[in-house]
């Protein structure tokens, strides 16, 4: 793990990107659940539009996501979707040394330089399995980003690691997109929150397990001052009726146990997909026991064969424009057996051995 000078791989690429306007392609570039909204849900969401003449009321959403995390009301905001988050953050925290840990999902340090802060990076090492290391953070650092389980990497950094980020003067933030698959939420740093010195502010997203990526819908978990702080960057009615619908469903206990047994699903197909990649000694891993929703894996000519795939119907996520990485990289989501099963064919008849 090492501190770094900014390189300038393109922050603002995202996986939806190798999928626009590519009708026929297996999508494994973007970490959405296959098969969301559930059918319950979208009826949640329908029924909500019958409200849409009055402006949108979020309390009854923060009081669902304050009883499904054991916080106070004043310690929620709803937002459109976890990506605004960072917004709002880079513009309300006055900060002076903000530092991202890479490789990670790149819209916050974008977010913070879009605002003008100077944003210092730490990259963890390919070769230590991007393990969190929290003395390589510096000890100036007055805001600290960083994504669990992180993407792109899959690692799920422990919460007693996260938490020795946690200091007065400082605020940490965890973003926990991908928490929810991950059984049990594991590691998660919510139980945490208010034994924790500092300001600990966490993310979370409704899109990813839920399908909810066209309706934009998240929240932020942290103190009552920090949540005041960031309300007050936000426009009038900054969440629609249809996602405060969508964010109150997401936490009743039906919501629960589905996600939670989505979640058990995800890791024996993560397990049956890295059984399969195994078969190839060209591909290597970033870390041996992954544990969200995608991996991260590289080849020798990560680019090239991304290119193949594509070619024959697969659209994997580039790697490149993470901090940290590079052109050998690739990021693909975890699907079902058969999808599975017909990537490793086509890695076979693209030469992968």
């Amino acid at each position: 793990m090492s501190t770094h000078a900014p390189t300038e791989p393109d922050l603002r690429h995202h996986g939806d990107a190798e999928v626009r306007d590519a009708a026929g392609l297996t999508d494994l570039a973007v970490n959405v659940r296959t098969g969301t909204p559930p059918s319950w849900l979208k009826a949640r969401i329908a029924a909500s539009l019958d409200s849409l003449a009055a402006y949108p009321d979020d309390r009854p959403a923060r009081r669902a996501v304050a009883r499904h995390h054991g916080v106070p009301e004043e310690c929620v905001l709803l937002t459109a979707g976890a990506a605004e988050a960072f917004v709002l953050l880079a513009r309300a925290l006055r900060v002076r040394h903000p530092v991202v840990v890479h490789p990670q999902f790149t819209e916050p340090e974008a977010a913070l330089r879009d605002a003008g802060h100077p944003v210092a990076r730490v990259l963890l090492e390919a070769a230590d399995g991007f393990r969190l290391r929290p003395g390589a953070v510096p000890e100036e650092a007055d805001l600290v980003v960083v994504g669990n389980p992180t993407n792109p990497t899959s690692v799920l950094h422990p919460a007693g690691a996260l938490g020795a980020l946690a200091r007065p003067g400082r605020t940490l933030v965890v973003d926990e997109a991908f928490i929810d698959a991950v059984p049990g939420e594991r590691e998660s740093l919510v139980p945490h929150l208010a034994e924790l010195p500092g300001s600990v502010v966490v993310l979370r997203s409704l899109t990813k397990t839920w399908g909810l990526a066209g309706l934009r819908i998240g929240y932020v978990l942290a103190g009552a001052p920090v949540i005041a702080a960031l309300a007050e960057q936000q426009p009038l009615w900054p969440v629609g009726t249809p996602a405060l619908a969508a964010a109150e469903a997401c936490c009743s206990a039906r919501a629960r146990a589905e996600a939670e047994a989505a979640a058990r699903v995800f890791a024996a197909d993560r397990a049956h997909l890295l059984a399969r990649l195994r078969e190839f000694g060209e591909i290597g891993h970033a870390t041996a026991a992954p544990e969200g929703p995608f991996l991260l894996i590289h080849h020798p000519e990560g680019a090239e064969l991304r290119a193949r795939l594509r070619r024959s119907g697969y659209a994997l996520r580039r790697g490149d424009t993470f901090p940290g990485l590079g052109p050998r990289w690739l990021r693909l989501a975890v699907r079902d057996r058969a999808t599975t099963d017909g990537l490793v064919r086509a890695l076979g008849a693209a030469g992968v051995r």
